[in-house]
């Protein structure tokens, strides 16, 4: 166990790690001639930013870093309108409804009905508990990108499934059905564009820089999505229950305890939040239909539930973290800013000519990006800085090399979702903290972090070929 004075002084001195660079960058201008002196302020403004997201010093929360880059960019000369442009995307006005969808799925019950309904369809065994457990990720992703929500609303159910099987808290099974569960509220989602938040934040980026303004709808995220996440969570499940064989059997009893706690009648607010939420998902699918964009049918559905009562006026300042509205609203920005400072036509510069020994074979390209990344996401665990810092320069890479910026999207989420320790998974930490002594053996994490390398690793190659 790591003394909490000890990881507050290496945060610290992580910190300092940003900090040092930025401040010999300011002073001393070592990127001149081919970058200004604004640019060579907002590289020294990125960096404490990013160091402030990821190494979190004072325990400060992220919309503090959003601000510090804010208050940055403006005192280096750049427009409001651009250090602001992340509030006023698109994403961000789709991402805030959305999370409020969260909120009711959790305020009502109904996603914890969902959640038990789905279960108790199946037969009392691991594989069925698991395929449970994918149907149940895939309909919550349906309804919610939030992330946070269906960790909140499973991860319950999943304690609730070991300790009614009487299983040990250290053995396989628990650590089974605990990380299967984590891990359906993670994956599937990102198959589609608003499964998951990475999809709204990726878009937001692509929005931001104008060769790519219009690229990401929801039929372009799927074709460089959904085969990946469903591949990937199909060979996680699979092999996740070889790699954690459980040593007992479920009891059926555990089955019939279940179907008496979900058979309670739906409520008003349920019913109401089941049609709003249903109406919503299909306005998605069919978006190229009615051409109706999806931040409004988003902010239709929350007028809908506040006007119906489901929403209460203080679930505005409750209902969902601000904290993390400014945080994404600030990374959403990050591309307009570099751009402005002339900080990405120089990254250019520097990425583009560094990529070209593995530019020549797409497959290449892939395997060692996917592989660069994945480590990259031991350092940066926010993983959003990365994106924010690389997406701006995927245009420049397509010119040089022909490389299509949606090959990024699959690498970025696959790596951002990654989990070999908890401390790189945000979601991976909040669910510990909320199945306590419930809660996966770090060493069973790691093995099923593994697995989900692998599993990832065989998607990237089957969709090359395929």
């Amino acid at each position: 166990m790591i003394n909490p004075k000890h990881l507050s002084n290496l945060k610290h001195a992580g910190f300092a790690i940003f900090v040092l660079p930025a401040l010999w960058i300011i002073f001393a201008s070592p990127f001149a001639p081919g970058l200004s002196s604004q640019g060579h302020m907002m590289v020294s403004g990125m960096l404490i930013t990013i160091g402030l997201w990821v190494m979190r010093p004072l325990n400060l929360p992220l919309s503090i870093g959003g601000l510090f880059l804010a208050c940055f960019s403006l005192l280096a000369g750049l427009k409001p309108a651009t250090v602001f442009s992340g509030f006023t995307q698109p994403a961000i006005w789709t991402l805030i409804p959305a999370l409020f969808f969260g909120t009711v799925l959790h305020k009502t019950g109904l996603g914890k009905r969902i959640a038990l309904r789905v279960i108790c369809l199946f037969r009392p065994s691991y594989p069925s508990l698991i395929a449970a457990w994918a149907v149940i990720g895939v309909v919550l992703s349906a309804f919610t990108p939030s992330i946070t929500v269906r960790i909140a609303i499973m991860t319950p159910v999943a304690v609730q499934c070991c300790e009614l099987c009487e299983l040990k808290k250290n053995s396989k099974g628990n650590s089974l059905i605990m990380l299967t569960a984590f891990a359906m509220a993670l994956l599937p989602g990102g198959g589609w564009l608003t499964g998951s938040l990475w999809g709204p934040i990726i878009q937001g980026m692509f929005g931001a820089v104008p060769e790519m303004a219009n690229l990401l709808q929801f039929h372009t995220w799927s074709s460089a999505m959904l085969a990946p996440m469903v591949l990937t969570s199909l060979l996680l499940v699979v092999a996740g229950c070889f790699a954690l064989r459980p040593e007992d059997k479920l009891s059926a009893v555990v089955f019939e305890s279940l179907r008496a706690k979900e058979k309670t009648r739906l409520s008003r607010d349920e019913k109401s939040s089941a049609v709003i939420l249903l109406l919503v998902f299909a306005f998605f699918i069919t978006g190229r239909l009615h051409s109706l964009p999806d931040a409004a049918v988003c902010l239709a559905a929350v007028v809908a539930f506040f006007a119906l009562g489901v929403l209460k006026p203080d679930d505005i300042s409750t209902g969902i973290s601000w904290d993390t509205v400014v945080y994404i609203s600030m990374s959403l920005g990050l591309g307009a800013i570099l751009t402005e400072a002339g900080v990405s036509n120089w990254l250019s510069g520097v990425i583009v000519p560094a990529l070209r020994p593995i530019a020549g074979s797409e497959a290449l390209f892939i395997l060692v990006m996917f592989l660069i990344l994945h480590l990259w996401h031991f350092i940066d665990i926010a993983f959003i800085p990365t994106m924010a810092v690389l997406i701006p320069v995927l245009p420049a890479i397509n010119a040089a090399y022909g490389i299509d910026p949606l090959i990024w999207i699959p690498l970025f989420v696959m790596a951002g979702n990654s989990f070999f320790m908890a401390y790189q998974n945000m979601w991976a930490v909040m669910a510990t903290k909320i199945a306590g002594t419930r809660s996966w053996q770090p060493k069973h994490l790691a093995i099923y972090g593994a697995v989900y390398f692998v599993a990832c690793l065989i998607a990237a190659v089957a969709c090359l070929i395929i």
